[in-house]
């Protein structure tokens, strides 16, 4: 009577929300560390930050395969008939 519902919308918004969770989280512990580290050893200033930015990139590659993800299930995906 009423047809199918898309629920392809609300499947891409919970792929790209849910899979920037732990990313988010990620940064925030590791900046937060880093920060602490360089007020216990203000000398290994440049070996953290270079650490702490090779961490960050890594965990936002991370963001970056959920917001594909999302764009797949949001474009690509046959819409149901």
């Amino acid at each position: 009577m009423f047809g199918e519902i898309d629920v392809r919308p609300i499947g891409a918004g919970l792929a790209i929300g849910l899979g920037a969770i732990g990313p988010g989280i990620g940064i925030g512990l590791l900046v937060a560390k880093a920060m602490e580290a360089l007020g216990r050893n203000p000398e290994a200033e440049g070996s953290i930050r270079t650490n702490m930015i090779l961490g960050i990139a890594f965990a936002e590659a991370i963001a970056i395969y959920a917001l594909i993800v999302g764009v797949i299930i949001a474009f690509v995906l046959p819409q149901p008939v």
